[in-house]
């Protein structure tokens, strides 16, 4: 896939990217969702209820990460990737706090004030600015095997989906929820100083970066991209609709995988299991999808990559057979590793790397409102006697349409670059 001596250059660098992708599924949907069943049942709360209090805490956290997430040009790599995992960990801590709090304070309304800060801090720090530092990183620091980096960082989520789901559900059978995310805090305070280890010699590699910069070495015409000029693109809103499907849609039904497994007959167990297969199907998907973006381009695979999304979809309204939870999470996880490729590297590959941070902030703080969105709006559904098949159909055409809409972006042409 990469040449050796690839590897051993740049092999701190991508170490790096696993690392905080891998620490990012702590704030990820489908590692907090597994404890929902115990979270609503401490705090006395429905599916809508719970799915209400996520997505406003999402949807905060988008607002913020619009702001934090720019900070990555500004600051030095370590120290940014540094405190974000500080403040990772602390909030996996005050998750734990959050049900002891809530049953000291004795009520359902106090304790949803508690929870909400827990899980904005959580989908900050772990869906947000971990992943973001991860991949600014490699769609930084690498040109022509971005899609390649993308893919190998990525495996860090491809390896949470394998083994933390499993060690959940194990855990829960010997421990209280609190007491994991307590142990899940301090076991990440003590791997944060792995960050600076990692990142030894990044002085030296920021130099090169600018020297490459005055020198005009990046050897595209978007280099000087600013975000205001941006978000007066077209093709940035056209492609918009298919770049959140991922987020929306999956989130919003692994956020209420208890639901849909009640409602299958499946047990938690199956899911838990057939996240191995998310996991495989995903690693095989980044390995590929690597090698595709830096054939053919992210902006070209755009138009192409709700296929196996739709797919997902098309599975859950057709059978409640077992071996439809496998597949399902199969096809996501397609989805998913293909999904990361493209977004790591898209931004980078439209509009240049100088302003990366600050765009990707924007890119990512709507993929994180979109995914605020999904609990909230899939739990109304629920509540209102929504079946999840009816669920999974819409979300199945909203995966057409968003696709014709990036088909479009491609055929148009694009604006030219400005770089104020």
């Amino acid at each position: 896939m990469l040449p050796l001596s690839f590897l051993r250059a740049h092999g701190r660098l991508l170490a790096f990217g696993f690392f905080m992708c891998f620490c990012s599924s702590l704030g990820q949907t489908f590692f907090i969702a597994l404890f929902g069943g115990e979270i609503r049942r401490s705090f006395g709360l429905s599916d809508g209820d719970f799915g209400a209090i996520y997505s406003a805490g999402t949807l905060i956290s988008a607002a913020v990460l619009v702001w934090l997430g720019r900070l990555i040009d500004r600051l030095p790599l370590a120290v940014f990737a540094a405190a974000t995992l500080v403040g990772l960990a602390a909030m996996c801590l005050f998750m734990g706090m959050a049900g002891s709090l809530a049953g000291g304070l004795g009520t359902a309304g106090w304790g949803a004030a508690i929870l909400l800060p827990a899980i904005f801090g959580l989908r900050l720090f772990g869906q947000g600015l971990s992943s973001h530092a991860a991949i600014v990183a490699m769609g930084r620091y690498f040109t022509a095997e971005r899609g390649r980096v993308v893919s190998l960082a990525s495996l860090g989520h491809t390896l949470g989906d394998a083994v933390l789901p499993g060690l959940v559900v194990a855990a829960l059978t010997i421990a209280a929820w609190q007491d994991i995310w307590t142990g899940a805090g301090l076991a990440l305070l003590a791997l944060t100083p792995i960050v600076f280890i990692l990142l030894k010699g990044q002085r030296a590699r920021d130099a090169a970066l600018s020297s490459a910069r005055t020198a005009g070495g990046s050897g595209t015409a978007a280099q000087d991209w600013r975000l205001a000029a941006v978000l007066r693109d077209p093709g940035l809103w056209l492609r918009l609709p298919a770049l959140l499907a991922p987020s929306f849609i999956f989130t919003g039904l692994i956020f209420h995988q208890v639901h849909l497994a009640e409602t299958k007959g499946w047990p938690l167990s199956l899911l838990a299991g057939s996240y191995l297969v998310f996991a495989f199907a995903s690693l095989a998907a980044l390995m590929v999808g690597g090698l595709l973006v830096d054939r053919f381009s992210a902006r070209r695979l755009v138009t192409l990559f709700l296929a196996p999304l739709a797919l997902a979809c098309l599975v859950l309204v057709s059978s409640d057979a077992v071996i439809t939870a496998p597949l399902f999470l199969g096809l996501m996880g397609m989805n998913a590793g293909i999904a990361g490729v493209i977004l790591g590297a898209l931004w980078a590959e439209l509009y240049g790397v100088t302003h990366l941070g600050a765009i990707r902030s924007f890119g990512q703080a709507a993929m994180v409102f979109s995914s605020g969105l999904a609990p909230a709006f899939m739990g109304l559904l629920i509540d209102q006697g929504v079946a999840m098949e009816s669920i999974a159909a819409g979300s199945a055409l909203y995966c057409l349409a968003a696709a014709a809409l990036a088909r479009l972006a491609e055929q148009s042409r694009r604006v030219t670059p400005q770089a104020g």
